[in-house]
């Protein structure tokens, strides 16, 4: 758990980083947070941007663009295996820190390599880049419990400060990389992007952390344990399917935007303002959710928001026109801001012991992978038109909150015999009715925040 020892944490103002010593380590983490966010969207669309660029050297460039961007992607399923690095690690920071630095000298690498050398190279080194991937994401989330004050308003402000720096860098990075490329070239773009992991490197060092106990470091779960209380405990159970079945909209969203924008204007790249306009708003609705934070149990809060999502998604599907379509998305993104930072708050609150960091990016790369087929599968039924597929998204929006719903009633009528409960924390949670191995349980309660 981060804590750089510099004495008792203070209560913050309203709407803000709280100042004083909890403030100083939590605006720490968000800036490094940041930069690694930005990094890792914008890599993607760096490669793809060099990979396809006449000065490259690189022949059938969109084909080698989409395979670099599936190394880099592809990855990230890996991260349980990952994290468990960091549940094992005295100190945190340090993993952090090496991660963001070798994932900075792969992109780099590989930026360097393609259409120079052979392309296996550039693979394996895009390839070593997204295993770092998961640290710059979830991994980094886990780590966010012990930088706000044990408070629920305390630590629901912090992780939608958390949400914010996904907002903020998955809307800067691939925007710098692309004002690079026009201004530098592609390659000298991706360069540049390589750096801000290293520079996130150096300011997650400054977040100090108390080194843990070994008896602590000894109780890490494997990841097949971890992966089995994610299945057995409902709570965790649910809020991954309801992450996994938004991801999937969300996926198919950038494909739908391309094409509801060329049915409502001719303009050229009123696709990507659409797209734009959700990045916007779900930026907006993060620092709304800063300055109110969420109140409630995080799993009834994700269910309700994927409800809400489902709305928001429904009007983007019957927009009538250009202006309406693109408020429509502004507040589609808005939306998924605090559904996003009540996920987070689930994975903190319900992760056993000793695999916080596994729980995270185990939905983390659970997300990515169904994002990926969103957008694979909006592809191939982009023939039907924008307003059939978004309406199929609609329907998968509700539907996921129609299986939590379903779950946690069968849950509560139908508990397995013979089992305990993982207990609840704090007094608005809710135990699950699914049994957990005592192996899988640790000690037998959940950390505090």
């Amino acid at each position: 758990m981060m804590d750089d020892g510099d004495g008792p944490d203070r209560d913050e103002p309203d709407g803000g980083v709280e100042h004083g010593p909890t403030g100083g380590r939590l605006l720490r983490y968000v800036v490094s947070a940041t930069l690694a966010r930005a990094a890792d969207s914008g890599a993607g669309v760096g490669l793809v941007l060099l990979a396809t660029h006449p000065t490259s050297g690189v022949r059938h460039g969109a084909t080698v663009g989409g395979l670099l961007a599936a190394a880099l992607s592809a990855p990230h399923l890996l991260g349980p295996w990952v994290g468990r690095f960091l549940d094992r690690a005295r100190d945190p920071r340090f993993v952090l820190a090496v991660a963001f630095t070798v994932y900075a000298a792969a992109l780099s690498s590989a930026a360097l390599l393609l259409g120079r050398a052979s392309i296996a190279f550039v693979v394996g080194a895009v390839v070593l880049a997204g295993v770092c991937g998961p640290l710059l994401t979830g991994g980094l989330s886990s780590r966010l419990d012990g930088l706000a004050g044990p408070g629920e308003r305390q630590q629901r402000r912090a992780q939608g400060w958390d949400a914010a720096s996904y907002g903020l860098g998955g809307t800067a990075g691939p925007a710098l990389v692309s004002g690079l490329a026009v201004l530098a070239g592609p390659r000298t773009a991706l360069v540049a992007l390589a750096g801000l992991p290293a520079a996130a490197a150096l300011a997650v060092l400054t977040v100090r952390a108390s080194a843990r106990r070994a008896e602590e470091v000894s109780a890490t779960l494997t990841v097949a344990q971890t992966l089995r209380a994610i299945a057995t405990d409902g709570r965790l159970r649910r809020v991954a399917v309801a992450t996994m079945m938004t991801a999937i909209t969300l996926g198919a969203m950038s494909v739908f935007s391309v094409l509801l924008g060329q049915a409502l204007s001719d303009r050229t790249g009123a696709g990507a303002a659409l797209g734009a306009a959700f990045g916007i708003g779900n930026l907006a609705g993060s620092l709304l959710v800063t300055a109110f934070p969420l109140r409630g149990e995080p799993e009834r809060l994700t269910v309700r928001h994927v409800a809400l999502m489902a709305v928001a998604f429904g009007l983007c599907t019957v927009a009538p026109n250009y202006p309406l379509a693109l408020a429509a998305f502004a507040l589609a993104g808005a939306s998924n801001a605090p559904f996003f930072t009540a996920t987070l708050a689930a994975r903190s609150q319900y992760a056993p012991p000793g695999a916080r960091a596994q729980v995270f990016v185990s939905v983390a790369g659970l997300k990515v992978a169904s994002s990926s087929a969103g957008t694979a599968v909006a592809g191939l039924c982009a023939f039907l038109g924008p307003r059939p597929l978004m309406a199929g998204c609609v329907a998968m929006t509700l539907l996921a909150a129609g299986i939590a719903t379903v779950d946690r009633r069968l849950s509560r009528r139908h508990p397995p015999d013979g089992a305990s409960s993982i207990p609840s924390i704090g007094p608005s949670s809710e135990a699950s009715s699914a049994p957990v191995p005592a192996a899988v349980r640790g000690n037998g309660s959940h950390r505090e925040p």
